[in-house]
């Protein structure tokens, strides 16, 4: 398929065409119920913009990096480090 699939945007273009990366339609109750959920979410008050900034930090740079690695990065760049909760959920065991 000749669709980007990389990049933060690559997942919101295919849930706007209803199209997965490998061409196959996205079920219909599918994209209902995704779009319900965030129509939740949108509507929800926020805590602000660092509290968000890094939790989506934690959450993606989990992914990618170690966690002593992550939390000197965090608190290099003036946020809270990592929680216990963080550490539990994100590199404990699966």
């Amino acid at each position: 398929m000749s669709e980007q699939t990389t990049g933060a945007d690559a997942i919101d273009v295919a849930i706007e065409k209803g199209i997965d990366f490998d061409g196959s339609p996205i079920p219909v109750a599918k994209l209902e119920l995704y779009k319900s959920v965030m129509a939740l979410e949108a509507g929800r008050q926020r805590s602000g913009v660092s509290n968000t900034m890094r939790s989506r930090i934690v959450r993606i740079g989990a992914k990618h990096i170690p966690q002593d690695e992550l939390n000197a990065k965090l608190e290099a760049a003036g946020f809270a480090p990592l929680k216990e909760k963080d550490v539990a959920f994100f590199y404990g065991p699966k």
